[in-house]
């Protein structure tokens, strides 16, 4: 699978477009600054990119008006297939957002419900009381997203919903020739949806890659053969911020051992999850550390860990906003990329890891750690690379049987000789390929 050997670059798009939050109905041909921001990208060492919501919806994406026309502020279906031309061209793979638990209030069907109450066609489509009452005043009842009654639910049980959404997945991949889908909230997806949907895309286009939004709970129970090629790792995301702030590595370490470690009991050794230190949804990752020092170092972890790495556009030159600034300031729009220090580390990042059969497939071991310093090993059968973190301000010296005399370091191509003890500078990450 293509998805396991990528780097990924998620753009919100309306929040990068600089969209108006309500749907004002003008087109505007906004998406097409995508264009504009390949080379960055290309440079970057991303590979596929992540659009979060691209269709027609009532405010900021989630809430669908119509799965088969792009939103009128970001521009038209021509647009979009123009932009996906060019990032295809560069051999950079598109994954959507598919938002398929709920629509918008605008979604056709559902007017039509409201309009024509039990009369309508589209009744079943959705979870509807006609004796009871919503926040909308509307005179039934219907469910929302955890209560939230901007976003209504689809009742996926129902075969005609299906179709709906796999006609418009079919017209994505004709259309824009998608590569994959990630799937919001896969979570509150039914087993049955997922296991179609599976079945369905992998007919659809050989190696159609399916990543699901998860947050808690057993991941192996959308991420399986029958239904999810990937989930979001929120356990390590949380572990990875929390690890430098409170300068305690064993936190991270931990769940990467319980998760990909070489005990038989690990929970998902041999999988391939996405990896992430922010996203449009959360605090930034510069302003969600304490030590600004420690931002190289948290992109070498997630990118030297077990994981399909995805960088959120605007972070990888250490953009800044609060998740209690709300969500225009995480989604904001930038005119022009910048380029600094930690954009061009994180491209040697991207080319080390696209590069490494061993950072793409390799088991997970745990050599050294400390508080402040971790060495792991990410091991094939025809190779190790060894991951060294040293948080610290101050110099390390790691003594450990490395097993091997010399070294070269994928991220700056410098020789590291293992004689003698290995000496890891205040602030320093190095991922060494180890001699044969």
């Amino acid at each position: 699978m293509w998805a396991y050997e990528s780097v990924f670059y998620q753009i919100y798009p309306l929040g990068f477009c600089g969209a108006p939050y309500e749907n004002d109905g003008k087109l505007a041909h906004r998406i097409l600054k995508v264009k504009e921001w390949i080379p960055h990208i290309k440079k970057l060492g991303a590979d596929a990119i992540y659009f979060s919501p691209v269709f027609e919806s009532d405010t900021h994406g989630y809430n669908t008006r119509d799965y088969s026309k792009i939103d009128c502020r970001l521009g038209t279906n021509e647009d979009f297939k123009e932009v996906c031309e060019a990032l295809h061209k560069e051999g950079v793979k598109v994954v959507l957002d598919g938002v398929f638990n709920h629509v918008g209030r605008g979604f056709t069907a559902f007017e039509d419900v409201l309009n024509n109450r039990e009369n309508s066609p589209y009744k079943d489509w959705f979870h509807i009381d006609f004796n009871g009452n919503s926040g909308y005043n509307d005179g039934l009842w219907y469910e929302g997203w955890e209560g939230n009654y901007d976003l209504v639910k689809l009742n996926l049980n129902n075969p005609a919903v299906v179709e709906h959404i796999f006609s418009a997945v079919k017209g994505w991949v004709e259309e824009f020739d998608i590569d994959g889908l990630r799937l919001d909230v896969a979570y509150c997806l039914t087993p049955d949806f997922l296991r179609q949907l599976r079945a369905f895309t992998d007919g659809l286009k050989e190696d159609f890659f399916l990543v699901g939004e998860t947050l808690h709970g057993d991941y192996k129970q959308w991420m399986n053969p029958q239904m999810l090629h990937s989930v979001t790792n929120y356990e390590c995301y949380k572990g990875l911020f929390s690890s430098f702030n409170s300068m305690n590595l064993f936190e991270i370490v931990h769940s990467l051992l319980r998760q990909f470690g070489p005990e038989e009991w690990t929970l998902y050794k041999g999988q391939h999850m996405l990896s992430f230190v922010d996203n449009h949804d959360v605090t930034r990752i510069a302003s969600n550390l304490t030590d600004e020092k420690h931002l190289p170092l948290i992109y070498a972890l997630a990118f030297g860990m077990p994981g399909i790495p995805c960088v959120y556009y605007g972070s990888e030159w250490g953009a800044k906003a609060k998740k209690e600034e709300g969500d225009p300031a995480l989604r904001a729009s930038f005119e022009e990329p910048l380029e600094n220090g930690l954009t061009e580390w994180i491209g040697k990042l991207s080319e080390a890891k696209k590069n490494s059969k061993e950072l793409n497939y390799g088991g997970f071991r745990s050599i050294l750690l400390t508080n402040k310093q971790c060495i792991f090993e990410r091991k094939t059968d025809t190779g190790r690379v060894l991951v060294a973190i040293n948080a610290d301000s101050e110099e390390y010296h790691a003594h450990f049987d490395a097993g091997c005399g010399m070294a070269v370091d994928l991220i700056s191509g410098n020789e590291h000789d293992f004689g003698g003890g290995s000496r890891l500078p205040g602030y320093s990450a190095y991922f060494w390929k180890m001699e044969r």
